[in-house]
């Protein structure tokens, strides 16, 4: 409802009140005042009557009934033990049957010796009358008066002061009219302008020519102008700090005290799995780790908290926040899976370094310190100085591998593909492992499907791959085992697959086999002189190509590894 139709209604409502409460007292007055008029002439009507009631107590009922005729009013006389002798509105004989009255208010008074009144509706009758009792006859005369009279008088005043508040509220309403289009026109032009201001549109601001009024429209215009450039600033800012928060990497959540979460930055929801325009739960469910929903209830409770690592959907996240000085908490989530997975791999890097150099530095220090403290025959320092040669081209094996995955990794190794006869260099490569293959009595097979002929790779790193492929193969195939090469067309390249009939590998291992230095079975590696880093080099320069690698096997039935080089089209687009 607009403020012209409050202020009738507010105006209407004071002249209902003032209307209601004046009937109401009027009312009141008036019948208290009637009231009592009859209350002080039913009092000498019954003085009257108790100087002359007949000394007889015989005549009391007949006196009584001519009383009643003559005053118009019900007359009863009533001992001190409140049982009613004579009453003018009963025969004679009904009298005896009328209840004791000596618990009725006026009665009691009257026994009590004062003068007594009350206004209720009567048992006898069944009409409201207004009963005065005073000490007298022969105990009490109680005297009683309809007040029906009254209420016919009160009734009529009421109709006059009704007529007169119609008449008012007509009047009020017509001033109220004119009041409120004169005060809410100029008002509703500042309600209008304010509207406007919010919605962010040119206001215009009312001229009423009421002073107070004025001054509000002016203070509304200097408000506008201060709004403007606060808001222009603020907006500045807010881009500001919105862009920044945005452009962050670490994921930052702001929340009111309730909960309520009303910043949350890309970062902070890819971390947490919500889409963009998905909406966030309150921060006390966001979180599905005890650790975490215990920090975010300390800061909204507006307790410190110290930071804490968390493990959410695979990642690692170091959780930091505080509480906001007026209620809410800022949370910030750090994703340290990288950082923590490279602390891993470096100390996995070193511990395994250390233990491959350390196994052939030893074999080597051992067996040169006997060569040197306590010369042997010529046979066995030549079996000695075979192992330690031995070991110590282990150790080249070890420090090459290291470097052509250092050079692969940091870039300065580029393939240079060209398309080469993938048969012909598998078959070149297997020659230099035919004598190993022979002792073990290792058979080795082509199979090349048509299409697959030729493949679109570096000349040089396609022949590192096969030989650590064809080697890695060669090492875990028992004898009498059979080592098969096959090529075929897939995927718009070649894919080069090398299976072994060896003992396989379980799912546990087979996902880690592309590490550096992981091996299935280590100790049988070891003993076959593996460095460890031969599929480790092949994934690398697989994926140099931009090409990629598989491993499949089945325990006790083999192992195959898979690598797939793209044709040159597609290669040259996307090296």
């Amino acid at each position: 409802m607009n403020f012209a139709g409050r202020l009738i209604l507010g105006i209407l409502a004071v002249i209902v009140v003032v209307i209601v409460t004046l009937v109401t007292s009027a009312e009141l007055s008036l019948r208290r005042h009637l009231e009592q008029d009859i209350r002080n002439t039913l009092e000498r009507e019954a003085r009257l009557i108790a100087q002359v009631l007949p000394v007889d107590s015989l005549e009391w009922q007949s006196a009584v009934m001519e009383m009643a005729r003559e005053t118009e009013l019900r007359v009863t006389l009533i001992d001190r033990d409140g049982r009613v002798v004579a009453e003018s509105d009963e025969p004679a004989e009904a009298v005896p049957r009328i209840e004791n009255h000596g618990g009725r208010p006026e009665v009691a008074a009257a026994i009590a010796g004062r003068t007594g009144s009350d206004r209720r509706v009567s048992a006898t009758l069944n009409r409201p009358l207004l009963y005065v009792a005073i000490p007298g006859g022969p105990g009490v005369v109680r005297v009683a008066a309809p007040l029906i009279g009254v209420d016919e008088i009160v009734r009529r005043a009421q109709a006059s002061i009704f007529n007169a508040a119609a008449l008012a509220l007509l009047l009020g309403l017509i001033f109220a009219f004119i009041a409120s289009r004169s005060v809410a026109r100029p008002l509703t032009g500042i309600r209008q302008a304010a509207r406007a201001i919010a919605d962010g549109a040119p206001p215009h601001f009312p001229h009423s020519g009421i002073p107070d009024i004025d001054g509000v429209v002016r203070s509304l215009r200097e408000m506008h102008v201060q709004l403007e450039e606060r808001f222009t600033e603020l907006k500045r800012e807010r881009a500001e700090s919105e862009a920044l928060v945005e452009s962050m990497a670490e994921g930052v959540i702001a929340a009111e005290g309730t909960g309520r979460i009303v910043t949350a930055n890309a970062a902070a929801r890819r971390l947490l799995g919500y889409e963009t325009d998905e909406t966030l739960p309150a921060l006390d469910q966001l979180f599905r780790v005890k650790a975490a929903r215990e920090m975010v209830d300390a800061l909204l409770a507006g307790r410190p908290a110290p930071e804490r690592e968390l493990e959410l959907d695979g990642h690692t996240i170091l959780l930091s926040g505080r509480a906001l000085p007026h209620g809410g908490a800022l949370l910030v989530l750090h994703d340290v899976t990288d950082l923590r997975h490279l602390e891993t791999v470096r100390r996995d890097f070193v511990a395994n370094v250390s233990h491959e150099l350390k196994t052939p530095l030893t074999s080597i220090s051992g067996y040169a310190e006997t060569l040197v403290n306590d010369p042997p025959d010529e046979e066995t320092s030549r079996r000695f100085l075979h192992v330690i040669l031995t070991n110590a081209r282990r150790m080249q094996r070890l420090v090459d591998g290291l470097l052509d995955l250092s050079r692969i990794e940091s870039g300065g190794w580029r393939p240079e593909p060209e398309s080469l006869d993938a048969g012909q260099a598998a078959r070149e490569v297997w020659t230099l492992m035919a004598d190993r293959a022979a002792q073990r009595q290792v058979s080795f097979d082509t199979r090349i499907e048509p299409g697959a002929e030729r493949v679109y790779a570096d000349p040089d790193a396609f022949r590192q791959v096969l030989t650590n492929l064809l080697d890695n193969a060669l090492r875990y195939t028992p004898a009498g085992g059979r080592i098969t090469l096959g090529l075929r067309r897939s995927d718009d390249g070649v894919q080069v697959g090398v299976k072994d009939t060896g003992a396989g590998i379980t799912s546990e291992h087979l996902g880690r086999i592309f590490e550096r230095f992981y091996r299935a079975d280590a100790s049988r590696s070891r003993d076959e002189g593996g460095t460890g880093l031969g599929l480790a080099i092949v994934k690398h320069l697989v994926e140099a190509h931009d090409g990629r690698v598989e491993a499949r096997s089945e325990v006790g039935r083999g192992t195959e590894i898979l690598s797939w080089f793209p044709d040159s089209s597609e290669a040259v687009a996307r090296l």
